[in-house]
């Protein structure tokens, strides 16, 4: 939806594997440049590395996707023609027990993208009140049974790994409510990585900077991983505040700049049947795009 010419500037916010910057630089070639961040460091090493063959074409930074305004003053870059962010978790992460961000393995709870991070899911888990813990994973979670969660994990603390947490969550859901596709304690780990790394923040700071980076016709994609997300990218290219993130408790978004967007995706793309028989956890990605009109 990018469409990368030779000679276009583009910024890809969350570089993971690097397979979106990849395929940037492989459609703008011979001219076209790139600058892709991530606050993983070894994604950023790893990708550095793949990346090496397109040469002074492709700038990486190990930095939040937040800073995309600081990043292009650095390059001297006043504009940009193609944005992308994919917000889902890398396999770097994912797959990597230590990092604690799977029930699937025993791991410690951290969660961390950056891990000089100070604020981990140990601290959140270990030190949240009560109120606040049951809030964040009935908000960011959208899980039902929050209350009955929080209390279980108030009741068994200290809890130290992946694998102790979801056992507590489990048992606090009735069986008969288990989700029949995933596993039970998948929406309050969501929760809480989210809370770890202010994902929403993140995003509601992120739009109005790269808009008013994004040149004439230029394109902002941008793949979410969870409603609220997806809603707060359809609000933002829509033009309009939403007030179901108020009524939940959570901040707006700042004040769009002057910028008008053309949508290209009137409702969101998901993944076809086969692409989530290949990759199972693109079935709840969703993919916005729109074209800046002014």
């Amino acid at each position: 939806m990018i469409r990368p010419h030779s000679g276009g500037k583009y910024f890809d916010g969350t570089l993971g594997g690097g397979g979106h910057a990849q395929a940037i630089l492989e459609a703008s070639s011979p001219a076209g440049e790139l600058v892709a961040c991530d606050l993983d460091q070894k994604a950023v090493s790893l990708a550095s590395n793949s990346l090496a063959q397109y040469g002074k074409r492709c700038h990486i930074f190990c930095a939040n996707y937040t800073e995309i305004d600081s990043i292009c003053a650095e390059l001297e870059w006043e504009y940009l023609d193609g944005i992308v962010l994919d917000l889902g978790m890398s396999s770097i992460e994912l797959d990597e027990a230590e990092r604690g961000f799977s029930f699937g393995a025993e791991g410690p709870l951290d969660m961390r993208y950056n891990a000089e991070q100070i604020l981990d899911a140990y601290a959140v888990i270990n030190t949240y009140g009560e109120d606040t813990l049951s809030r964040i994973i009935y908000t960011l979670g959208e899980e039902r049974f929050a209350r009955r969660i929080t209390r279980r994990i108030v009741e068994s603390r200290p809890i130290l790994t992946t694998k102790a947490l979801a056992e507590v969550i489990s048992k606090a859901i009735p069986k008969k409510f288990w989700p029949k596709r995933i596993h039970p304690a998948t929406r309050s780990f969501q929760a809480i990585r989210m809370e770890v790394n202010s994902e929403l923040d993140n995003l509601k700071e992120f739009l109005p900077k790269a808009a008013a980076l994004l040149s004439e016709n230029g394109v902002m994609a941008i793949i979410s991983f969870h409603s609220l997300e997806d809603r707060i990218v359809k609000q933002f290219f829509a033009g309009t505040q939403t007030a179901l993130l108020s009524r939940r408790g959570l901040p707006l978004p700042q004040e769009s700049p002057a910028v008008f967007f053309a949508r290209i995706t009137k409702k969101p793309v998901i993944a076809s049947a086969e692409e989530i028989q290949m990759n199972p956890r693109a079935r709840s990605a969703r993919l916005r795009a729109a074209r800046r009109a002014t």
